[in-house]
């Protein structure tokens, strides 16, 4: 993965065990407990729990809205490690990684939530990690959509769309699902939760993201009608998907040219 580097405005610092990583033209005074739950929970200032991979929290604080996530395994793994990575160097923690990765998307003006801060802890060989962004404002999951009506067919069309703007950028994302596909009231579709995601020449992996939230939508509508996800829809997807080309993406002609290589 490789990424264009950053602006004056990215510092890091040390913190208790480790260092952060932070945005100070959107982050000026971040301190260490902005990545800790239990800091913003002693303030009053945790509002609810978010849905997706590891453990998220909304925060509201000073007039901002943010999710704080701390990094957690999933599957077999995770019975007996919750939330321990091996350490490699700070450049490759997960929480670092995921910054930088949003940081460039944002910059390109690519929907994606804004990276605030990053931070790691490391014991030993091992670290655990956070990650906090701005809250995309009056969203709703693709996947709460699909749970409570049929979606409109123009929906599914800018889903693929913007998939495929997504892809034709060589932006890989690691889990791939209808909870991390976001949909807003002007209609723009934002992706969220790219741990594990990068950049890539466009291959074979674009169509294994689509066969994973295909399969992420089959499961969650098993047991609902079936008008909540029929054949028809995904074609529309698809259709949409394979028509798009890069002379279609809504970004400025030079962000277009290189930004991600």
């Amino acid at each position: 993965m490789k990424f264009l580097a950053t602006g004056p405005e990215v510092h890091t610092r040390e913190i208790r065990g480790g260092a952060m990583l932070y945005d100070a033209s959107r982050a000026g005074n971040a301190m260490e407990g902005w990545l800790d739950v239990d800091w913003w929970r002693e303030r009053g200032h945790v509002i609810a729990a978010g849905e997706g991979r590891g453990s998220a929290w909304r925060v509201e604080a000073d007039g901002r809205r943010m999710i704080l996530r701390h990094y957690r395994r999933g599957g077999l793994i995770g019975r007996f490690n919750r939330d321990r990575y091996y350490w490699r160097g700070a450049d490759a923690t997960r929480c670092f990684r995921e910054w930088r990765l949003l940081y460039q998307l944002m910059r390109v003006g690519m929907p994606v939530p804004t990276p605030l801060a990053a931070g790691y802890r490391r014991e030993g060989n091992t670290y655990r990690a956070d990650l906090l962004t701005a809250c995309i404002p009056a969203v709703t999951s693709l996947a709460e959509r699909v749970r409570e009506q049929p979606v409109s067919l123009d929906t599914w069309a800018r889903v693929g769309r913007w998939l495929r703007r997504f892809h034709l950028r060589g932006v890989f994302h690691a889990d791939l699902n209808a909870h991390n596909v976001l949909l807003d009231p002007a209609g723009m579709v934002w992706l969220i939760d790219f741990d594990r995601g990068g950049l890539r020449v466009p291959g074979w992996w674009c169509d294994a993201n689509l066969v994973r939230l295909r399969r992420s939508l089959e499961k969650l509508t098993e047991r609902l009608p079936a008008a909540h996800f029929q054949e028809s829809d995904w074609q529309v997807l698809l259709d949409a998907y394979f028509a798009a080309g890069a002379e279609e993406l809504s970004l400025p002609e030079a962000a277009a040219e290189g930004a991600l290589t």
